[in-house]
């Protein structure tokens, strides 16, 4: 009965930590596996590997143009990520969604920080062009530890785990006739890759942000020169296959 009232208890709690920009039941259900369970069982071979959507995509992603930096605070490493959308046969997808979302160069979200970061900061939705391509510019990410002081934080404290999450960037990608993936991109050589406290990595989605030493390059992309740049395609399946 004692062990019943205290599950009874912590839930009670994680629901009393939700707000309209924290999403703790969203956390405990990273932190035990379940999310990563729920995408690994609903996913489909052949497009790009699912991983969570995480307890931080609480607010819509401004619209901004092809190219524009997302880091409106600065002060991390600047990079640029592109790549294109791809149906699974390789056809490219023109017009396709890219929701993009991600910490700042010190590993918080606007949403954790609205005091610091203006709203949007780290956010953005793109429009792929006529050949599915997509580009922005954003801060390198670095690794962060999810939020430890609601119930969750007591969890993991008190089975012995670590709060970190490795470097990443979030994504959404949406096109006509096909099923969205929500992913990672995950930035090779970060710490965490291998103890992630969601259980979120796929090797798959492990992509270098190589170092770049390019002024023609880094003036097409308006960002300092040298700077980083990773490059990272997404598939994604006909609704039909």
């Amino acid at each position: 009965m004692a062990e019943w009232e205290k599950a009874v208890d912590f839930l009670t709690a994680t629901g009393q930590t939700c707000t309209d920009t924290r999403q703790e039941f969203i956390l405990l259900s990273d932190v035990l596996g379940v999310s990563m369970l729920v995408e690994t069982v609903n996913s489909d071979e052949g497009g790009t590997e699912s991983t969570v959507l995480g307890p931080f995509h609480m607010t819509e992603s401004p619209v901004r143009a092809l190219g524009a930096d997302i880091d409106l605070v600065g002060g991390g490493e600047p990079c640029v990520v592109s790549g294109r959308v791809l149906s699974a046969d390789g056809t490219p997808l023109p017009g396709a969604l890219l929701d993009v979302w991600q910490a700042d160069g010190n590993g918080f979200y606007d949403v954790q920080q609205p005091e610091v970061q203006p709203a949007g900061n780290g956010r953005g939705l793109f429009t792929a062009d006529d050949e599915g391509r997509f580009w922005f510019r954003t801060c390198v990410p670095s690794p962060y530890p999810i939020p430890t002081d609601g119930p969750v934080g007591k969890l993991l404290r008190a089975t012995g785990r670590h709060p970190y999450r490795p470097a990443h960037i979030h994504f959404i990608a949406t096109a006509d006739g096909h099923e969205p993936v929500t992913t990672h991109l995950f930035v090779a050589g970060s710490d965490y890759l291998d103890s992630d406290a969601v259980f979120a990595v796929k090797r798959s989605l492990v992509q270098d942000f190589t170092p770049t030493d390019d002024p023609s390059l880094a003036r097409e992309f308006a960002v300092p020169n040298p700077f980083r740049h990773a490059r990272f395609d997404l598939v994604l399946n006909p609704v039909d296959s």
